[in-house]
C-alpha cells in the first residue's frame, strides 16, 4: 500500500493508506525519501482557504479531502513507456509531487541527482525556485539594495538568493525578533521590525534613499503598503506571498504611479513551461541551477531545516501548522516508515 498524508477536514491531517498509482507513458514511479512542508500553501489548503492550484477543480471552494506537498526527493522504482532519462534505482529530486510514500510524476518533473547530493537538500529545491523566479522577474542588478518582507521559508530563501545575486545591502523585515536574528545569520545585512515607528527612516538610511528591489512574501496588504514606502524611484516589487485576501488599501497615485514602481505577480505558475528566457526561467532550469550552486559549494538550503519528523507524526505536525503563528521549516523522512 501507499501511505499518504491527507487533509480530511479543515485543520485535520491523517496518514492513510491508498493504492500505488499505475505508471503511464512518459511517467516515473518514485519511492519518496524526504518531503518538505511549504507552510504558507499547505496552511491555506489545510484550513480551507482558496488557493491557486491545478489540482483543485475550483480554487474558490474548499473541498475535502485535500492533499498537499510538492517538493520531494527519492528513488525511482519504475519508468513508463518512452522514458529515456531515468531508470529504476536512480536518485532524483522532484517538483509537483505529494506527501506520499510513492508518487507518479512526469519524467520532466524529476531531476537526476549525483551521489553527493543528499535527499534533504534536493527536497528543498522546488520550493527554492519560488523566490528565485521572483528575483529574476525584478531584474535585480548586482549592487542594488533589496528588501524582503517576511521571514518564513520563502523569505529566508530569498535572503540567500539575493546575496548570491549580488544585492547590496540585503534587508530582512519581520515583526518576530527571533526571525530577524535568523535572517542576519543567513546573510542579511540588516533586519528591521516593520512595527518600529522609524522603520521607513531606517531603511532609507541604509539604502541611501530607498530599495530598488522588494520581495513581498507575507501576502498582507499592510506589508505591501509599508514596502512601497521604502522603495526608490523605479523600484520593482515581486508579489511572492499569496494575497488570498483583498484587504489592500494602497495610495497608488503617490506610491506606485508617481515614482514609477513596477508590481510583478510572482506566483510560481506564472513562468514558462518549456523554454527559459531572460528574467523568466522554467522550474526545471531553476532546479538545475540550484544543483550547480550546491555542488560548487555556494548554496546549502538543508542547513535551514529546523525539524525532521516521521510521516506518522503528521497529525500533530499539521495541528501545529494550523494553530501556531510561527512555524519552522519541517521535512518528513519517509524512510522511517
Amino acid at each position: 500500500m501507499n501511505k499518504s498524508i491527507v487533509f480530511t477536514a479543515p485543520g485535520v491531517a491523517e496518514l492513510l493508506e491508498e493504492a500505488i498509482p499505475a505508471v503511464g507513458p512518459g511517467q516515473v514511479l518514485v519511492k519518496v525519501a524526504v518531503s518538505t512542508i511549504s507552510s504558507g500553501t499547505e496552511r491555506a489548503n489545510l484550513i480551507g482557504e482558496k488557493n491557486i492550484s491545478t489540482r483543485m477543480e475550483d480554487c474558490e471552494v474548499a473541498v475535502f479531502p485535500r492533499r498537499a506537498g510538492y517538493s520531494t526527493a527519492g528513488v525511482v522504482e519504475a519508468v513508463g513507456e518512452g522514458v529515456t532519462s531515468l531508470k529504476p534505482g536512480d536518485r532524483v529530486g522532484m517538483s509537483w509531487t505529494l506527501h506520499r510514500q510513492y508518487v507518479v510524476i512526469p519524467e520532466g518533473n524529476a531531476y537526476l541527482l549525483p551521489d553527493d547530493v543528499p535527499f534533504e537538500e534536493a527536497a528543498l529545491w522546488h520550493i527554492g525556485t519560488f523566490p528565485m523566479a521572483a528575483i529574476r522577474k525584478c531584474r535585480l542588478e548586482f549592487g542594488e539594495p533589496a528588501i524582503v518582507m517576511g521571514q518564513g521559508v520563502l523569505g529566508k530563501f530569498a535572503i540567500v538568493f539575493l546575496r548570491l545575486a549580488g544585492a547590496a545591502p540585503v534587508i530582512a523585515v519581520d515583526p518576530v525578533e527571533e526571525k530577524r536574528q535568523q535572517a542576519l545569520e543567513l546573510g542579511a545585512d540588516y533586519a528591521f521590525d516593520p512595527n518600529d515607528p522609524d522603520f521607513v527612516k531606517k531603511v532609507k538610511e541604509v539604502t541611501s534613499g530607498g530599495a530598488k528591489v522588494a520581495i513581498e512574501v507575507t501576502g498582507i496588504g499592510k506589508a505591501l503598503d509599508q514596502v512601497l514606502a521604502v522603495l526608490a524611484k523605479f523600484g520593482r516589487v515581486a508579489l511572492l506571498g499569496c494575497t488570498r485576501h483583498s484587504d489592500f488599501t494602497i495610495d497608488y497615485y503617490h506610491k506606485v504611479h508617481g515614482p514609477g514602481i513596477t508590481l510583478v505577480g510572482a506566483h510560481t505558475n506564472a513562468r514558462p513551461t518549456q523554454e527559459s528566457a531572460a528574467g523568466y526561467w522554467t522550474t526545471r532550469d531553476d532546479v538545475l541551477a540550484e544543483m550547480r550552486l550546491y555542488r560548487l559549494g555556494r548554496l546549502a538550503l538543508s542547513k535551514f531545516v529546523e525539524e525532521t519528523h516521521s510521516p506518522a507524526e503528521a497529525p500533530e505536525v499539521y495541528h501545529r501548522l494550523a494553530t501556531e503563528k510561527s512555524f519552522p521549516l519541517v521535512q518528513f523522512d519517509w524512510r522511517s516508515l
